[in-house]
């Protein structure tokens, strides 16, 4: 072989051991996407989770160039009703991510359930401590040896209790009362604290055990008493913050780590930016405007419904608050809770909590 011939044979070996490495150092599956990634939300698309999980899909689209798709199931669509199992089937990867609320996810993770010890966060600030501080670093850590990716904090609210019966506004007031509740042991556990009989069923069954007088009450947050249509069928609605339901958005860490980075980064900023409007959505009318202001002056959006308590009173519905007797009250009936449920939890993650919300 002539000499221009061995240098043509050795400029066509070194490209080709080029490419691969190339090849070999590339993310997998960079630039081949699915054409759809299937995100799981456990509501319907009218309420404000709902819409916070549209948000995410949109502006991930837009932040990735049309390169990342996702598209929203709900009402749990893809757990076929079973929505306690959206954290594994992530992990698994048959689902690509979630727009979950804590309480779904603390089967996996019970460290969550630290936002289910009733009458112990109380307020916004309180919550935006613990999210921000050392309570969700530990919650996330936690996520992420379970093959769970978070993402960002999202809503669906404080959860209040509305009747048909009468005002709750001493423990006494809620005993006898049969109350469909969340089918998580922590809600269970504390509504029979307070003397109350608690039963889990899904909203449709719910509704016709409203209209048949079967059931008397349930507690949710005003996100979900808005597009329900609660005045339908109580018209006692008791707003006590007794506990919190944070959302988080997440991915499932093995399809998670194929992306490259910059990808990633534009997920994440699509999940922060959502969750920012997503929250402000379920906190507008309950925060002194601060919601209503960062909607209109951020994403300019005006709510439909800005002042939520006028609206369920001008739906005929009395409206009460716990007096801080009440608060006590409730607090003391529930300790029982506390010492089932903190070893569970964990005494450091309850710790870390108060910690936080001192600060």
């Amino acid at each position: 072989m002539d000499t221009m011939g061995k240098c043509l044979k050795k400029s066509i070996i070194l490209i080709v051991s080029a490419l691969m490495v190339l090849m070999f150092a590339m993310p997998v599956n960079a630039g081949e996407f699915k054409k759809e990634y299937k995100m799981t939300v456990n509501v319907g698309p009218s309420f404000y989770w709902g819409m916070g999980a549209i948000k995410f899909s949109e502006l991930v689209k837009e932040k990735t160039n049309g390169q990342i798709n996702i598209k929203p199931y709900f009402g749990s669509a893809l757990l076929k009703g079973a929505q306690l199992k959206s954290p594994q089937m992530v992990a698994k990867g048959v689902i690509d991510c979630a727009f979950e609320s804590t309480i779904n996810t603390s089967p996996v993770v019970p460290e969550m359930n630290i936002f289910s010890l009733p009458f112990f966060i109380n307020n916004f600030e309180n919550l935006d401590k613990l999210e921000s501080g050392e309570t969700g670093r530990i919650i996330f850590s936690k996520m992420e040896k379970v093959g769970l990716t978070p993402l960002a904090w999202a809503e669906n609210g404080f959860r209040q209790v509305t009747n048909s019966k009468r005002p709750i506004l001493m423990p006494a007031d809620i005993k006898g009362m049969r109350l469909r509740v969340v089918g998580s042991p922590i809600f269970i556990d504390t509504f029979r604290a307070l003397g109350a009989d608690p039963v889990n069923m899904n909203w449709g069954d719910a509704q016709t055990a409203f209209q048949q007088g079967v059931v008397d009450g349930q507690e949710n947050p005003v996100g979900v008493l808005l597009p329900v249509q609660i005045w339908q069928y109580h018209k006692f609605a008791t707003f006590w913050n007794y506990l919190v339901d944070p959302c988080i958005i997440y991915w499932g860490a093995k399809e998670w780590n194929k992306f490259p980075d910059k990808i990633k980064t534009a997920i994440k900023e699509a999940a922060k930016e959502a969750a920012r409007f997503e929250k402000a959505l379920c906190r507008a009318g309950l925060d002194q405007g601060i919601s209503l202001n960062i909607l209109k002056n951020e994403f300019n959006y005006d709510m439909k419904v800005p002042n939520p308590l006028k609206h369920l009173k001008d739906k005929g519905v009395t409206v009460n608050h716990l007096s801080p007797k009440a608060v006590k009250a409730f607090t003391k009936a529930t300790a029982g809770i506390y010492d089932k449920w903190i070893p569970k939890i964990g005494e450091d993650l309850y710790k870390a909590a108060k910690r936080d919300m001192a600060k």
